[in-house]
């Protein structure tokens, strides 16, 4: 364990040269504001070949040194605020050249308030220098924004949230309104945005207001047979039957 200044004078070095590792892992600071760009634009160990990011906004200069630190095998894992995903401009450049050499392997979604010190919700970019075959071209996106513990000054993630984002990252798995595997041709499509609801959207589907039952009663035969409220809603409840009531429209009682 070194101190320093991570950005404008690296502590883990040999022989001039930036150490690199199997594993590196990281929570820095969030839009840091005078990271040092100006260093950055001539950097000596040659650790922004993507570009550097704004000078208010040093976020994705973090995630380059860590790229730049992990050896021909390396992985790593970096807690980054949502803006890195989709803000335009270097950044934008960033992302594509990170997503072009094939190094991300998964973008995963966390709940708000999570962190000390600051209530946004936060992501972790998850790069792999080796990706196995079966991933290369894809990355995979996971939303678990609304699976969390809820406390009174800060969230927490259960075990079994932690076990769903673990599972599915290990099995790669697609899983409705949770997680979606991406190509990078549909990405590039989207102009190399990242931001996670575009692909993996926990949101419900629009609720459609039935005027006949608002004034009769009933539930709508349309919302009984609704995939989304069968998955999501009744499976809480036991439900042993459901009357279906016919008339001019149909509509469930």
């Amino acid at each position: 364990i070194k101190k320093g200044d991570t950005l404008r004078e690296p502590q883990h070095t040999e022989a001039g040269a930036l150490m690199t590792f199997d594993r590196v892992i990281a929570n820095p600071p969030f839009s840091l504001k005078k990271w040092g760009k100006e260093e950055a634009d001539s950097d000596a160990y040659g650790r922004f070949p993507y570009g550097t990011p704004p000078k208010d906004a040093g976020d994705l200069a973090f995630v380059q040194h860590m790229i730049a630190s992990l050896n021909a095998e390396g992985m790593m894992g970096v807690v980054m605020p949502h803006g890195v995903l989709f803000r335009g401009s270097s950044e934008k450049a960033i992302r594509q050249g990170i997503l072009n050499d094939d190094l991300l392997e998964a973008v995963i979604g966390l709940p708000a308030a999570l962190f000390y010190g600051t209530g946004i919700p936060a992501c972790l970019l998850i790069v792999n220098k080796a990706k196995p075959a079966s991933r290369r071209g894809k990355v995979l996106f996971i939303n678990s924004e609304l699976e969390y513990e809820e406390g009174k000054n800060q969230n927490k993630l259960r075990q079994q949230d932690i076990a769903k984002i673990v599972h599915t990252f290990e099995h790669f798995e697609e899983i409705k309104r949770y997680s979606k595997v991406v190509p990078l041709a549909e990405i590039e499509e989207n102009d190399f945005n990242l931001n996670i609801r575009r692909y993996a959207d926990t949101s419900p589907p629009p609720e459609i207001f039935d005027v006949r039952a608002i004034l009769h009663g009933g539930i709508p035969v349309r919302e009984v047979e609704s995939e989304y409220i069968r998955e999501e809603i009744l499976e809480d409840f036991d439900v042993s039957a459901v009357f279906v009531r016919r008339d001019e429209e149909p509509s469930a009682g």
